[in-house]
Order: C-alpha cells, then structure tokens, then sequence
C-alpha cells in the first residue's frame, strides 16, 4: 500500500448566519464538522452524499480555497493549513480542481489559450513559445483541437468546455485534484466520455483524485475506495468492491438502493427515507441520521456513534456495533426495519 499522499484529520468548517441591521451571528452552518480521511498517492476517493451533505465544501477547504475552521490538511506530509503567501502559492501548483458548471467556472472575456496557460503565467513558467507549446499539448490530450486555442468559451459545447477546465487543471503537472461533480451538468452522452478521459489522464499524469459525486453509479466506476458523507460527516468509508457489495450503515444502503437496475427481472428492495435532510445549522443529537432511520434506536438520540473499523471498512452506527456484539458481523438491515 502506497503512503497517503493527502490526510485529513479532524477537519471543521462552519459558516456564520447573520441576522438582524447589526448582522449579528446567530450561528452556524456546520458544513464540514470533524471529518478525517486519508487518499493514497495514485488512488481515487469517491466523495459521495444528498445535496447539501458538505462534500464540495470539503473539497474546496483542503485546497484552502475556504480557510478551515479547525483539523489538519497534511500533504505530503506537510500541514499546509497554517501555509500563507509566496508559500500557499507553491503549493497551487501541485492541487488543483475541476469545478461542477463548466460555463460558469470559464472567463467568458478570454480565449481558451489565455484560460489554459494562466497558471503557467502566474507561476511564471517557461518562455511564452514554451507555454504555447504546453498549452497546445494539454488540449490535444485532453480531446481538443490546438486549433482552437484563440476561440471563446461561448463557441464550444458543455463537454467541450469541461475538457479545457481539465487541460487547464493538468496545465501545471499537479499531483491532486478534486473533481468537483465534473459531469452532473453534461449530458448523459458526454457524461462517460469525460470519465473515460479522466481515468486515463489519472495513469497517464500518475494522478491522485478526490471525486465528488452524487451519482453513486458512477463513483463506483471511477473510485478505489468511497466515502459517505451525511450531514457534515463521513458515516461510512471502504473500498469500492466491499461498499456497493456490503453496504452496512444504513444511509448508505438507502443511497445504493435509489441506483436504477438495468436488468429487467434484478428486483431491488427500494428504502424511502422519511423527512427532508436536517439543517446544518442545528443538526439532530445523537446520531445526525437518527431521524430518518428506520433502524434508530434511544441510543441514537442522544450518543453519536463511535467509528468502527471493520477490517478497513470504516462505519458509524449504533445498530451496526450492536450486530457486532451480539456475535453478528455487523450488517444490518435498513429495508427490513422500514414500516
């Protein structure tokens, strides 16, 4: 097993609501609230959950694009949340990130050549012909004519457009990268061209991807291992294999059985959560899940449920640790408890 390229401990991010003429703060928003994980160098971590459950807050927060509340970043085995200036700028280089809406991410105001190669400006990188020559190899390897490097994002299509936001993200050599839904905005055609782009630029360039998704279909097919996430926390996290095959808390087999079969005599047990997701601000006691689950317990409502490692496969749940105690192997199940 390689050694984490990234590792994240304890990591909190809360956001301030203000109300009132004065703006005071009322409270928080806790987007991201003691999450830890680890992504191995050449590896990819799926980051999945429902809308709203802190994962793109999280990705932007280990590249310190939100400064963090309280955790450690360690990359390369350098903390880099205390990292600022001409030091925090060397470190762009090698994380970078792939945003979710490839118009809104793209200047409208420059040319595909000026977008691709302002790292390299930045950074102040090579000769001008040098970085016209980077820039043209990026397009070429990321499906795109180097003829069009003087054209504007308006003239290209949505799949277009995604592929110049990762040749602008391979511009530098990066190591990391956060794929932030990088194709829930493009049509289901384009959707697995990307993929396929994005798994053989990760073996190519030896990269290492954080893949947020909310399509679980998909972060099966990408990832080496997935991490669940809930309402601010991670509840579930193992290799790709061993999740969609076990599924053991409860959230989770909830999200695997909205996935649509394509087989027509496969018959899935669906699991309908009830209620809405709870608000950040002021999230449930106990465990955060316990108002929507059909296995909670009084324990639920009032402990927050130790980690458990199960050989590797991390998960959060009191139902589980009581499967385990009573001799059991830990899985339980959600679809069976439903009324």
């Amino acid at each position: 097993m390689s050694m984490p390229l990234l590792e994240v401990k304890n990591l909190k991010k809360y956001f301030p609501v203000r109300k009132g003429l004065l703006q005071n703060i009322v409270g928080h928003v806790k987007a991201v609230d003691d999450v830890s994980f680890a992504i191995n160098e050449g590896e990819t971590l799926g980051l999945v959950g429902e809308s709203g459950c802190g994962k793109t807050t999280a990705g932007r927060t280990l590249l310190r694009l939100y400064e963090p509340d309280e955790g450690q970043i360690i990359f390369e085995g350098r903390d880099i949340v205390n990292v600022h200036g001409d030091d925090l700028r060397a470190l762009r280089r090698d994380m970078q990130i792939v945003f979710q809406d490839p118009f809104s991410s793209l200047n409208p105001r420059m040319t595909i050549k000026s977008i691709v190669e302002e790292g390299l400006v930045v950074h102040r990188v090579g000769t001008r012909a040098e970085r016209l020559d980077r820039v043209k190899e990026v397009l070429e390897r990321t499906g795109l004519d180097p003829r069009y490097i003087n054209r504007y994002p308006h003239e290209f299509s949505g799949g277009q457009r995604q592929r110049i936001s990762v040749a602008r993200a391979l511009t530098l050599n990066p190591k990391f990268i956060v794929l932030d839904e990088p194709i829930s905005a493009l049509d289901v055609s384009i959707q697995s061209q990307i993929i396929n782009l994005l798994n053989d630029l990760k073996e190519e360039f030896q990269l290492t991807f954080l893949f947020i998704s909310h399509d679980l279909s998909v972060v099966e097919y990408i990832s080496d291992r997935v991490a669940v996430m809930y309402l601010g926390e991670i509840v579930e996290m193992s290799k790709s294999d061993e999740l969609y095959d076990r599924p053991l808390h409860p959230y989770t087999q909830a999200l695997l059985s909205s996935i649509p079969s394509i087989s027509p005599t496969e018959k899935k047990e669906r699991i309908i959560l009830p209620g809405d997701v709870p608000s950040p601000i002021d999230p449930p006691s106990g465990c955060r899940f316990h108002p929507r689950c059909p296995l909670a317990m009084d324990v639920c409502k009032t402990t927050p449920p130790r980690p458990l490692n199960l050989d590797g496969h991390l998960v959060s749940c009191h139902a589980v640790e009581q499967d385990i105690e009573k001799g059991g192997n830990g899985t339980v199940n959600a679809a069976a408890a439903q009324v």
